[in-house]
């Protein structure tokens, strides 16, 4: 819980009728996006309803750090993504993790440039291709960069609300990005020449 009381600091106090009307004006409409975030995280239905019901109590509890009329999507994923890396992580059966930071760096060392022409999720690459084998596609990379392409380019956050819900710099979610979008063009290449699509370059 250490992580989360770091996050989230304490501002604004609320009356017990205030906090309910901005439990439900400000963070219920969201819960269909939290679900499917923590869905993608751990791939198990028990396991993200679970995480779901962690991540509003956590955001009930801590609703007097949350300023009202920001935004509130943006708070509710970091506390998803806090609960996931605290709690369900541990939990998880995943072999021990890589150090994505030095891939990243390694990686991305000489392609800088390229950033420009990485191809983005919403438009060229997956446009036309069916839901199921990118769903497949998308779980079966490695949960930090599965992160940032749920963030990006299913749930539309930019990259400084991106940087803010995972706690690292804007270059870092730009380099992530990059790469976790090489790493899902490398998993649909093979679907992709069966269906006859040409590799977009």
């Amino acid at each position: 819980m250490e992580e989360d009381e770091e996050v989230l600091d304490i501002q604004p106090r609320y009356s017990k009728e205030e906090q309910y009307r901005i439990f439900d004006k400000e963070f219920m409409p969201h819960i269909d996006s939290m679900y499917n975030f923590a869905f993608r995280l751990t791939n198990d239905e028990d396991d993200s309803n679970d995480l779901l019901q962690d991540t509003y109590l956590k955001a009930f509890r801590f609703i007097n750090s949350f300023q009202e009329g920001t935004n509130a999507k943006a708070w509710l994923f970091r506390i998803l993504k806090n609960s996931f890396i605290n709690d369900y992580r541990k939990k998880s059966k995943e072999p021990s993790k890589v150090d994505y930071q030095e891939v990243e760096t390694v990686y991305n060392s000489s392609e800088d440039a390229e950033y420009e022409s990485t191809v983005d999720l919403r438009t060229e690459s997956v446009q036309d291709m069916i839901g199921d084998e990118v769903a497949m596609a998308l779980n079966g990379l490695p949960v930090d960069f599965r992160t940032v392409i749920i963030l990006c380019d299913i749930e539309g956050f930019t990259y400084e609300e991106m940087a803010k819900i995972l706690d690292i710099p804007i270059g870092t979610v730009r380099s992530r990005l990059h790469r976790a979008r090489n790493l899902l063009k490398d998993k649909l290449r093979s679907y992709a020449k069966t269906m006859g699509y040409k590799e977009l370059r």
